[in-house]
């Protein structure tokens, strides 16, 4: 393990070119987040699984990371909410179990594929819309479709009435800036708490047919109001950022590997070939904060984890591994036969929302495609920039060309 902490670059400029650093450095890597908080970055994909299995790694800091019971985490550390929420995200043994179980029941696969005809609605009129641009003129499809199909999805299904969804879209892009100052962090935390307690009185008031009403009302004796309306904030931020950035990147990976586009046109390959690469390749999430050892942790390639200690799940890197992916591992390539990978996590908090951002994907990306076949990028990839956050991985922008 390396001794002098890695300082992670908190704009996330070349996630994919720190993680070949990291991973250069070892399986296990002593890192540095913004505020100078020291964790233990994992990078092997194979060491990870294990972790992300291992009921000696818990989420929950305020139980078992030492830095945090022993006060030595600042109240305005930019990422304090990662850790301070009371969710299924941060909780551990029977908490998660419980707060869990409450929460499946949103996803089961039949209420996943009951939501294709609205998300096939949502991308018809997003592709109306696209398609009414002025000939020639390049056209965002970040914001004008990788970024609405999946807030669209989510807000709708959780009920999310349309003068909120614009505040909460803000809250989320701040919640994963990791440029954001402290001061801007505590007054997002704030906007968040007001937003999501106004949705929940709201929907006591006049209940609906959506989740968040659902929640509400399986809620007594269950949930307590602080774990009901951060499992909100869970649910409609995780319910959508990955998401986002998958669309993001599988446009982008289509639009600069012709070759990979023609397979997948021609339908020598499919469209769920290009979704899992695209998440191996380009991690939607480059790195997760946090899992905190219970005890001390000896690795088998050497060393321990000290009990107490944080670790951050590096996928970006992991996705990227020569030793598990073989020498083409930097590589889109719709074609490989190995595609597993780490992007919803793994083990018992595993995203319980994978398989709806796969099918958005299925419906959202082909679309696209059939629509506008002649697209192509506006400009230079080297032009395009990506948004100001290592814990979140896709472009500001990405213009194009319909053709």
């Amino acid at each position: 393990m390396a001794q002098r902490p890695f300082v992670l670059d908190v704009t996330g400029g070349d996630v994919q070119a720190e993680g070949a650093r990291l991973r250069a450095l070892g399986e296990v890597v002593r890192v540095e987040l913004p505020g100078g908080v020291g964790v233990w970055a994992v990078t092997s994909p194979t060491l990870l699984r294990e972790l992300l299995m291992d009921p000696r790694v818990s989420k929950d800091g305020t139980r078992h990371w030492a830095a945090w019971t022993g006060g030595e985490i600042a109240e305005d550390w930019p990422l304090r909410l990662w850790v301070s929420v009371r969710n299924m995200f941060t909780a551990y043994g029977e908490d998660h179990r419980r707060l869990r179980s409450i929460v499946a029941g949103a996803f089961t696969a039949r209420r996943t594929e009951a939501m294709r005809p609205v998300i096939e609605r949502i991308v018809g009129g997003l592709l109306d819309t696209i398609a009414a641009a002025p000939p020639g003129e390049p056209v965002d499809l970040r914001s004008l479709y990788a970024n609405p199909v999946p807030v669209e999805v989510i807000c709708r299904l959780f009920g999310v009435p349309e003068d909120k969804r614009k505040t909460i879209r803000g809250a989320v892009d701040t919640v994963f800036d990791t440029t954001a100052t402290p001061e801007e962090a505590m007054a997002n935390t704030t906007t968040i708490y007001t937003t999501f307690g106004e949705l929940v009185a709201e929907k006591r008031r006049s209940p609906g047919d959506d989740l968040t009403s659902a929640l509400i009302e399986a809620q007594e004796g269950a949930l307590d109001e602080v774990e009901l309306v951060d499992t909100l904030l869970l649910l409609l931020t995780a319910g959508h950022e990955t998401t986002v950035n998958l669309l993001d990147q599988a446009i982008t990976a289509l639009l600069t590997h012709p070759d990979q586009r023609e397979l997948v046109l021609t339908g020598q390959r499919s469209w769920n070939d290009v979704i899992e690469e695209t998440l191996r390749w380009q991690a939607p999430v480059p790195y997760l904060p946090l899992r905190f050892a219970v005890e001390e942790i000896a690795l088998a390639g050497g060393g321990t984890i000290p009990k107490g200690d944080a670790v951050l799940a590096a996928y970006a890197a992991a996705g990227r591994d020569p030793e598990y992916y073989g020498d083409g591992a930097d590589d889109f390539d719709i074609t490989r036969e190995l595609k597993q990978h780490l992007a919803f996590g793994h083990g018992v908090h595993h995203c319980l929302g994978a398989p709806l951002a796969r099918l958005e994907a299925r419906i959202a990306l082909p679309a696209l495609f059939d629509r506008f076949p002649g697209m192509t990028l506006a400009e230079p990839v080297s032009a395009l920039t990506p948004v100001h956050s290592f814990l979140s991985n896709g472009h500001t922008r990405i213009p194009v060309l319909l053709g």
